[in-house]
């Protein structure tokens, strides 16, 4: 279980994989890690 008091549970949404397919956040719940990355482009 995620300890909410180091890091809170980011909200469920859906976005595009690579292929352009949606992914749901939750999908992924207790089977893997997930490492949020928000850009605001390219550098």
């Amino acid at each position: 279980m995620i300890d909410k008091k180091v890091a809170p549970q980011a909200p469920d949404f859906t976005a595009a994989d690579s292929e352009g397919n949606p992914v749901r956040l939750s999908s992924y719940e207790g089977k893997k890690n997930v490492v949020l990355v928000f850009s605001r482009g390219f550098f």
